[in-house]
Parts: structure tokens; C-alpha cells; sequence
């Protein structure tokens, strides 16, 4: 009975947020009377009045919502089933873990740079980790200049190789010295060729009085046209070869890779007589075949899922939100109604942008992707588009023969459903200010971490796409996705590098698709607005504090396309 008593409390407290019911927690805490407790529960329970009730009660007598939105995991006996493991540290929004050290392996043009980003980039928006790579080659430019034939590369040049210690030591000392500032699980990545096993032990021992845990990360790419790519669209493009003509500059690369290539030992290679077998390492074979040698860990476990899923190939990700929907019209927030006149126009714009862009490719018809969220608005808006079939032969494919697809074959995940509003959901903005004005205040002061009653917060949508990133990262097809402003937010914002604290103010306007298409260095991007402008399209204009005056003035926060969360 006590037990009950105690559970009754915590969750009136939670629902309720009112001061007066902790008093059968602490009676049932002091008093030897069991019934006494519960007793004094009943009776403050049937003299709470709706005024002082809470959110959820007070919404049933001011908010006509007839199709509402069920929360994620609405199958779950919890009151708010949706859990947030990006836990608060002592820094906002961190997740403590031992800290890491994370070395490249590999010969020059076999992506280690882009692993080095994307790592970066993904333990940092969905683990809130600090993490910063450290590239050899920038401080190899940096100390000595970028220009540097091949022969400057060999391993029989002796200024060469003294010149190219001295970037190396550089670049260690600096990440000591950071990974030393704070004790807060940072991730350091150290981006270089540690093309011996030599090079390997030096850093090592170098880092040795860190007391990290230090993890190699070989790239071994054996596809000739993959390498070939990656020279051409990525290495060309640095300071070493600026105002040089192409032919020139990729005969001078290939000379520094053969260089390279002249002492090159694998991780672990029969050579190196087993110095590393005990060693934590993961090495990627043409980001197909991996090989996982003693590596443990919470992140680091997730680091070998997200490495599983990377590939090299270019990658298209067109971003649409959902047409116009009847609650946009409305100016209600959430809720899973269907499409208005206009968002029904857009739809049937979008089937055709799909035709003449998402499918179109340089040989004629290519394969395509389409995810939507469950709720109605998106699936409606994606019910123009085909779904004929074509028939496709990868090289290099599981399957070892010609198969049918079906194009843009419609998937639908609830981890793209919008951000659930909880008791605010199918309200206005106007109506949650006016009856909750202390959440609508909360909201407004941290926007990222708010969590509506009984609903989520972005922190809890960033969770939920965690997984998501992997899916999109394994594709190699175009992906297109119709979904929700708060979703695609976090979504621009992560492939776009953008600092999550910024995400929940990005604008992702209706009628428009934004082709994202991302670079070893960047993201490239594209916008196609397939309806013309109309004025106020979700029917309503959040207000919010003005943040910073860069943030106010970058378009990318306009307020001319009010959001929906």
C-alpha cells in the first residue's frame, strides 16, 4: 500500500505539477498507517479543482482536436515512453565516456579524411562528444608550404621526411594538449597516413601518459575506379595543387601514393611479427569487408556501427516537407490530419519533380528512394508518385544478377514522425501561450532541450535519429525524404555541419525540396521551390526570442515560413 502510495504521488506530481500532493509522499514516508497515507491521497486528489489541474486535464475543455496524433511508442505502458540517453553532464547536453583517441591508417586517397569527418561530425550531433580531428596534412602546409612534388613524399628523401616528423609532432602536441584541457569523454582523431608500423608505435608512445584509449582506423581501398574518384574529386581540389593544370597534378599523386606504397604495412601485417594483434583496431576493406580487433566501449561499439555503414560513393538527399496540411490551415501544431487543396497542388508537383530530378540521372533512368513519416500528411503528399519498376545490375552486389526495383517504392518510419507535442498537441501557438504561458516561456528559453507535457523535445527526436543516419548512410541511391519541419531540421543541420543549438530555428519551408549532397569537405546544396510561394502557409508565426544578431540575419532563420514545432 505504502509502495502505492509513493507511486500515485510521483505521478500526480508529474502530470499535475502541483506542490500540494507531495504530502502523502512524505506522510506515507513517516507514518506507520499505510491507510492513513492513502486516505490523505484521496482526499487532496477530489479537492484538486480544473484551474489548478494540470495541462492534460485543462486541454479536454479548450482544444478541438479530432484526429490526434499518437505519441512514438504509443503501445508503451510509460507515461512518456520515448527515453532521452543524451544525458545532461557537467557540460550542457553531454554524455560522459572514458576519452578516445582515434588514429587513421591508410595510403593517400582512400577516404581517410571523409571517415575522420563523418566520425567527427556524427559523435558530435547525436552524442554530444567534443571531438576535433587533427590533420597532418594541414600542419604539414602550414610549416612547410603546400607545394611539394612527389619526391618531397619519398621515404629516401631525407628533408622530406624530417620535415614531415616535424607536422607530425605538431599535430600530436596540439592534441595532447586538448585532450588534457577537460575531462569531459572528448574524442580526438589523429588524420594522417601512419603508413609503418613504425609511424604507428611513435604516436603511440607519444600519447602514451594520456592514459586513453587509443583505436586505429585503417582505409584499404583496392578499386582502382574508387581511387580514381577519390583523386580527382577530393585531392585536386586542396592547397597542394591549386593553379595546377588536372592532367598534371593527378600524374604528380599518383607518383606520392607509389611513394607511400613503397613501405606501406597493413595493421597487423604477417611483418610486423604480432606487435599489434593485442591492439584496438578496425580495419575497412573497400567499405565492405570489416575486421574488428579488440574494441569495447558504448562509443565505441556505436563507431563500428556507423563505420559498417559508410560508403564512398556520391549521394543525393532531396528533403520535403509534407504539403500544406488541413491543421496548417488551421494553425495548429501536431495532430494527423490530412492535406488542404494547396498541399494536395504540392503533391502532385512533387510526383512530377521526382520524374524530371529524383530519378533522372546521367544514363537515362536511375534507381530511387522515397521515405516518408506515418502520419497522413506526409503519405498523402507522396501518393502521386510512381512506383513502376525498372530492372538494375550493380557491380560488386550481393546479388549477382540483374533484378526488378521498384521505383521509389514508398517506406514509412515512425522515427520520422514529427516532434510530438504532448497536451499541446493540436493546439496554437496563440493557445499555448495564453494557457500554459510558463511552458511557452520554458520552450522559448531553450527550444533544443524543451520537452513538451508529456511529449518530446528536440533531444528526443535526435535520439530517435540516430538509427536513421546509418539507413541514409548505407544507400547508395538518391533518397528522397517527406517529412516534418522538426525532423528535417536536425536533419539539414547534421549533413550541413550546423551546430545542433542551432537546428530548432532552420528554416524548411513548404512547397520546396532541398537537394543535400554531401562532400568530403562540405555540402552542397540546392533548393527547388515547386509552388509558388503563398502567404502564411502553416497559418501561423511563432514568436521567439531573438537569439543572436548572425542567427536573425542568416536566411537560413527566416521567419517569412512560420514552423509547425
Amino acid at each position: 500500500m505504502c509502495r502505492l502510495a509513493f507511486l500515485s504521488s510521483r505521478i500526480t506530481v508529474h502530470s499535475l505539477r502541483s506542490t500540494s500532493v507531495r504530502a502523502p509522499l512524505e506522510n506515507c514516508s513517516r507514518s506507520s498507517s499505510k491507510a492513513k497515507a492513502m486516505s490523505a491521497l484521496s482526499r487532496q486528489l477530489s479537492q484538486s479543482s480544473i484551474k489548478d489541474s494540470s495541462p492534460v486535464q485543462q486541454r479536454k475543455t479548450i482544444v478541438d482536436n479530432p484526429v490526434p496524433q499518437l505519441p512514438p511508442g504509443a503501445s508503451s505502458p510509460r507515461d512518456n515512453p520515448v527515453l532521452l540517453d543524451v544525458a545532461p553532464n557537467t557540460n550542457k547536453y553531454r554524455t560522459p565516456s572514458d576519452k578516445l583517441v582515434l588514429i587513421l591508417v591508410g595510403l593517400p586517397a582512400r577516404g581517410k579524411t571523409f571517415i575522420a569527418r563523418k566520425i567527427c561530425r556524427y559523435l558530435e550531433f547525436f552524442h554530444a562528444a567534443s571531438v576535433r580531428v587533427f590533420n597532418i596534412g594541414n600542419y604539414r602546409r602550414e610549416l612547410h608550404g603546400p607545394h611539394h612534388d612527389a619526391a618531397w613524399f619519398d621515404p629516401a628523401n631525407p628533408v622530406g621526411l624530417k620535415q614531415r616528423k616535424a607536422a607530425t609532432d605538431a599535430a600530436l602536441s596540439d592534441l595532447r594538449k586538448w585532450v588534457a584541457e577537460a575531462n569531459d569523454g572528448r574524442v580526438a582523431i589523429l588524420d594522417g597516413t601512419h603508413s609503418t608500423l613504425a609511424k604507428r608505435q611513435y604516436a603511440i608512445q607519444t600519447l602514451k601518459s594520456l592514459e586513453v584509449k587509443i583505436i586505429m582506423i585503417e582505409s584499404v581501398c583496392t578499386d582502382k575506379d574508387t581511387v580514381e574518384r577519390n583523386i580527382r574529386h577530393c585531392k585536386l581540389g586542396t592547397p597542394d595543387y591549386v593553379g595546377i593544370p588536372v592532367d598534371e597534378a593527378t600524374r604528380d599523386f599518383r607518383a606520392r601514393v607509389a611513394a607511400y606504397e613503397s613501405t606501406y604495412e597493413t595493421i597487423d601485417a604477417p611483418s610486423t611479427n604480432g606487435v599489434e594483434k593485442n591492439r584496438s583496431w578496425i580495419k575497412i576493406v573497400d567499405c565492405r569487408r570489416f575486421v574488428i580487433n579488440n574494441v569495447r566501449g558504448f562509443l565505441p561499439s556505436r563507431l563500428i556501427q556507423f563505420l559498417s555503414h559508410l560508403h564512398m560513393e556520391p549521394h543525393a538527399f532531396y528533403l520535403s516537407r509534407h504539403g500544406q496540411s488541413e491543421y496548417n490551415v488551421l494553425g495548429k501544431i501536431g495532430g494527423d490530419s490530412g492535406l488542404s487543396p494547396l498541399g494536395d497542388a504540392y503533391a502532385k508537383a512533387l510526383a512530377r519533380f521526382c520524374r524530371d530530378e529524383v530519378t533522372k540521372g546521367e544514363k537515362g533512368e536511375r534507381p530511387a528512394r522515397l521515405w516518408t513519416s506515418t502520419l497522413r500528411r506526409t503519405r498523402e503528399t507522396a501518393r502521386y508518385i510512381s512506383h513502376h519498376s525498372i530492372t538494375i545490375d550493380y557491380d560488386q552486389d550481393d546479388v549477382d544478377h540483374a533484378q526488378e526495383w521498384v521505383q521509389l517504392r514508398p517506406v514509412a518510419w515512425s522515427n520520422l514522425d514529427e516532434l510530438f507535442a504532448g497536451v499541446c498537441d493540436g493546439m496554437t501557438y496563440e493557445e499555448i501561450e495564453k494557457h500554459y504561458p510558463d511552458e511557452f516561456r520554458r520552450r522559448q528559453n531553450d527550444k533544443l532541450a524543451y520537452r513538451y507535457p508529456r511529449g518530446e523535445s528536440y533531444l528526443d527526436m535526435i535520439h530517435r535519429l540516430d538509427q536513421m543516419v546509418f539507413e541514409m548512410d548505407r544507400h547508395r541511391e538518391p533518397l528522397l525524404i517527406v517529412a516534418h519541419q522538426g525532423i528535417l531540421r536536425l536533419l539539414y543541420a547534421y549533413l550541413m555541419d550546423m551546430p545542433r543549438e542551432e537546428a530548432p530555428y532552420v528554416s524548411i519551408p513548404l512547397n520546396t525540396v532541398i537537394k543535400l549532397e554531401p562532400k568530403v569537405y562540405g555540402c552542397d546544396e540546392e533548393r527547388f521551390e515547386l509552388l509558388r510561394k503563398c502567404p502564411n502557409p502553416d497559418g501561423q508565426k511563432e514568436t521567439r526570442l531573438k537569439k543572436s544578431e548572425s542567427v536573425d540575419d542568416d536566411p537560413l532563420f527566416r521567419d517569412d515560413d512560420p514552423p509547425s514545432h
